[in-house]
């Protein structure tokens, strides 16, 4: 049974979507149901970017099945005010800052490390390795590859943006 919902991303977020689903509300047709978490990253957009997502006005988890007339918003981390009594979708914050970068990232390395961060890089890794290694050691993991972000194992991750390593590093 087919599913309409209408769905509303903010800020970055917009950088995964296509363009005529950014910085606007629009609706999508699903067949059957589905995670919004599932539905979210069909969109493009990976749940590591996702802070808290709320339907009809309440946070939900990446679990919600979602429900035909649903509306959707769906919000990046928040920088400038704390939501932890409302984020449902991690259930640990990460204090202390340690990444494990992808293949694609080498040069970002060499900064991260000059200014004291904890990395761990090796180019002989898969991806499935670098989430293992990720959930085990409680790293963050950085990257410029979307599929591995939008694996469901992955809890703190982040999509570099930039191309080049001084932006990156930025």
């Amino acid at each position: 049974m087919p599913v309409s919902v209408s769905f509303r991303f903010y800020e970055e977020l917009n950088d995964f979507l296509k363009k005529p689903y950014r910085r606007q509300r629009f609706v999508i047709t699903f067949n059957g149901t589905t995670t919004v978490k599932d539905a979210i990253e069909s969109l493009g957009v990976p749940h590591t970017e996702v802070d808290m997502i709320t339907v009809n006005g309440s946070p939900v988890k990446f679990t919600y099945r979602i429900q035909d007339n649903d509306d959707i918003a769906v919000y990046p981390v928040f920088e400038s005010f704390d939501i932890s009594e409302a984020q449902l979708l991690r259930e640990h914050v990460i204090r202390e800052p340690k990444f494990i970068l992808d293949v694609h990232l080498g040069k970002l390395v060499k900064y991260l490390r000059m200014a004291g961060f904890d990395c761990l890089y090796d180019v002989s890794l898969f991806d499935t390795q670098i989430i293992d290694i990720s959930l085990f050691h409680k790293r963050i993991i950085l990257t410029r590859d979307k599929g591995i972000l939008k694996n469901g194992r992955v809890t703190h991750g982040m999509f570099v943006r930039a191309t080049t390593p001084t932006l990156q590093f930025r």
